[in-house]
C-alpha cells in the first residue's frame, strides 16, 4: 500500500500520517507526501514529492505506483489560486488516478462550506442527501465543485472514491482562540470587530468569551470536528469496501452550542461571556451514516473539546501560526 497524501504538511495531513504509521492495521503502508510550500521529513516509510497539484506533470509523477490517494490540499479565500489548485488540481489527480494500473481508492476531505455552513437555515438535521448551497466566496464554491467532480468521476468511470465532509477542524488550542476578542483570534467571526474597540480590549484581557446568537436570538449551534476524530474516520474509510462512492458527514455527535460553552467556562474557569447577535443560522450535521457504514465514532464531545483546548500548553518551538486567510 503506497498512499499519496496531498496537503501532507497541513493540520490534517500531519495527524493523518502520524496516525497511519502508528496503526497496526497499516503496518506495511508507505506514504508519499506531496509538499508544496512546506516539507516533511523523509523516513523509511515516508517519501517526499515536491510541487503543486495544479501542475499535471507533478501530479503524474506523484501518482506513479500509488494505490491510494488521501486528498487534503485546498485553498481558502484566495481567488488567484483557488481554481488552479482546488479545481484543476483535483481534475489532474482524478485523471491520473482513473488511468493508473495501481490505483485502488481515492479519499477526498470535503467541507461543510459546500452546504452553506451556518449561512442558511435547515429545518432538520443536515444529512448527506441535502443539495449543495455554497455561501458567498470562492472557498465555498470550490468545496461544491470538489464534491461534484468526485461524484461524477464515480459515475463516469466507476472509480472507488469517497468523500468525508468535515466542518471546522480543531486541534491543540484552536478552540480557545476561536473565542478570542484579541488579535490572536483563530478563524471567524472576528469578534473584536463586532463590539466597541474598548470593550474588545477588555474582553481580551479578562478572557471573556462570545455567546453567539443565531438569527432567532437563540445560542448558535455550529458544527465542529476534532482532527483526531477526522483522522480516525479516514482510517476507518481506508480500504473499506463500504466507503466506495459514498459521502459521509464527519462531525461531533452534537454541534457546539455557544450558550453551553459560555456556561461551562463560567462554571469551570469563572470566565464571563457577552452576547453577540448575528444573522447566522443554527445547524446540526447528522453523522449517523458514517457510524453505520464505517463503524466510526467521534471521541470528542463539548467538554473534551473545551478541556483539551484550555489545558493545551504550547512549547516555545510551536508558536500559533496562521498558514492561510479565512
Amino acid at each position: 500500500m503506497l498512499i499519496l497524501v496531498t496537503g501532507a504538511t497541513g493540520k490534517v495531513g500531519r495527524h493523518f500520517i502520524a496516525g497511519l504509521l502508528d496503526d497496526p492495521r497499516f503496518s506495511q503502508a508507505r506514504i508519499r507526501a506531496l509538499c508544496h510550500n512546506r516539507a516533511c521529513a523523509e523516513t523509511d516509510r515516508i517519501e517526499v514529492a515536491r510541487g503543486s497539484i495544479a501542475d499535471r506533470d507533478v501530479v503524474d509523477r506523484a501518482l506513479s505506483g500509488v494505490s491510494h490517494v488521501v486528498h487534503l490540499a485546498t485553498c481558502k479565500e484566495t481567488p488567484d489560486d483557488v481554481m488552479d489548485v482546488t479545481v484543476k488540481g483535483l481534475f489532474w489527480l482524478l485523471e491520473g488516478f482513473r488511468t493508473s494500473a495501481t490505483a485502488r481508492q481515492f479519499i477526498l476531505i470535503g467541507g461543510d462550506a459546500g452546504i452553506g455552513h451556518f449561512h442558511y437555515r435547515y429545518d432538520a438535521p443536515i444529512t448527506e442527501a441535502v443539495p449543495h448551497r455554497a455561501y458567498p466566496g470562492c472557498y465555498a464554491l470550490s468545496k461544491v465543485l470538489e464534491e461534484v467532480m468526485l461524484t461524477q468521476y464515480g459515475i463516469q468511470y466507476g472509480i472507488n472514491a469517497c468523500c468525508l465532509r468535515a466542518p471546522w477542524i480543531m486541534e491543540k488550542d484552536d478552540f480557545k482562540y476561536s473565542l478570542s476578542f484579541g488579535e490572536d483570534v483563530f478563524g471567524g467571526p472576528d469578534w473584536k470587530t463586532l463590539v466597541p474597540e474598548a470593550d474588545a480590549k477588555r474582553y481580551a484581557r479578562e478572557g471573556t468569551v462570545p455567546l453567539l446568537r443565531d438569527v432567532d436570538g437563540r445560542p448558535l449551534k455550529r458544527n465542529f470536528v476534532h482532527v483526531d476524530d477526522l483522522v480516525s474516520a479516514i482510517l476507518a474509510a481506508l480500504d473499506n469496501p463500504r466507503a466506495s462512492r459514498e459521502l459521509f458527514n464527519i462531525s461531533m455527535d452534537r454541534p457546539v452550542d455557544y450558550g453551553e460553552v459560555a456556561a461551562y467556562l463560567a462554571h469551570t474557569r469563572g470566565l464571563g461571556s457577552v452576547d453577540v447577535p448575528s444573522r447566522f443560522h443554527s445547524n446540526w450535521m447528522d453523522n449517523s451514516k458514517a457510524k453505520y457504514f464505517l463503524d466510526w465514532r467521534p471521541a470528542y464531545d463539548l467538554e473534551k473539546l473545551i478541556e483539551s483546548a484550555w489545558r493545551y500548553e504550547r512549547s516555545p518551538d510551536d508558536p500559533r501560526t496562521v498558514w492561510y486567510p479565512g
